[in-house]
């Protein structure tokens, strides 16, 4: 039998001998060396054989995703909107709990596998998806990030500030990081209230972090809010977040709030945020949204057109919608 050299094409007696080998090996599940005993060949020869099977198109790699997985959705949204990476979790229901389970669960495993223990992480506050994502995570036994880093401070009631220093507490516990909290309102009454809070050592310590960041998490708001953050105490009044509509307002990334084509709408509001600027937040390497379901589609869609994610878990609902109506 003549081996195939350079530019050779393979025999009929050499293509019936790959097939042959490369059945036994991919459909009958027989090792190299029970192959080499069964046919009387080296085992250089049956590993050969199966390489040139690949080769010459015996042997073709096909991908058959399960059910609940959706790569093509996750590669076609991921080329539309040059993002990074895009994770389409499958809810059980359409209702809201089935989403944000989904979405929690998704981002969590996404986080678990993706940071490998360098990087500084922003997070953002008070969001219903990142609870639900932090309470999914799992503690590690080794360091999977370095610092967890509140970028905006609570917004609403007092009892709301607490709960965004718990979340910031629990993301450290279960990566291993160092936490960094923000013990800060949000939103303040004017720029001056603001700008003095950042004046206090402890306020700018965190502040000066927002530079440096590897990797942000964060939510994606809409202009009218969760029930979970209305009735959370929500600090925007209606005479505010009607001005925010009034201007061209879909949606928000910490308190920075865009129109439908992701422009940072042009509001006092911004000088009274006490939290990540729009510059440093585009500055950040890895910026991840977590957010789902037909209320936040808009807000969503004007995050990507805005280039304001580098990363997006959603839903498969969602996924779709946003491929159709880009």
């Amino acid at each position: 039998m003549t081996r195939i050299g350079p530019g050779a094409l393979p025999s009929t007696e050499q293509l019936a001998l790959m097939t042959k080998v490369a059945r036994l090996y991919h459909e009958q599940g027989l090792r190299q060396p029970a192959i080499a005993d069964k046919l009387h060949l080296s085992q250089s020869r049956v590993s050969r054989l199966l390489k040139e099977a690949v080769a010459a198109g015996i042997v073709r790699t096909v991908v058959v995703p399960p059910e609940g997985v959706h790569p093509d959705l996750e590669d076609e949204l991921q080329h539309l909107f040059g993002l990074d990476d895009v994770v389409v979790a499958d809810p059980s229901d359409d209702d809201d709990a089935s989403i944000l389970n989904a979405l929690g669960a998704a981002a969590a495993v996404y986080l678990e596998t993706s940071l490998t223990g360098g990087q500084r992480v922003g997070l953002s506050s008070w969001s219903a998806t990142l609870l639900a994502t932090v309470d999914a995570m799992s503690p590690k036994t080794v360091r999977t990030a370095t610092e967890i880093v509140q970028v905006i401070g609570g917004v609403g009631a007092p009892g709301v500030q607490v709960m965004a220093t718990r979340l910031t507490d629990r993301l450290a516990r279960v990566t291993g990081a160092v936490p960094r909290y923000l013990a800060a309102p949000g939103v303040v009454s004017s720029r001056s209230g603001r700008d003095a809070l950042l004046d206090d050592p402890f306020v700018a310590e965190v502040a000066e972090l927002w530079n440096d960041l590897s990797v942000v998490l964060v939510g994606i708001g809409s202009v009218q809010p969760s029930p979970l953050l209305r009735n959370s105490g929500n600090s925007l009044s209606e005479s505010e977040t009607g001005a925010l509509r009034d201007a061209g307002a879909v949606g928000d990334i910490c308190l920075r709030f865009f129109d439908d084509q992701g422009r940072v709408i042009d509001s006092d509001l911004h000088e009274r945020v006490l939290g990540i600027s729009t510059e440093q937040l585009f500055d950040v390497p890895r910026r991840v949204g977590v957010a789902g379901g037909a209320r936040k589609f808009e807000a969503i869609r004007a995050a990507l057109r805005g280039g304001w994610l580098s990363v997006l878990v959603t839903d498969v609902a969602t996924a779709r919608r946003l491929l159709a109506d880009a």
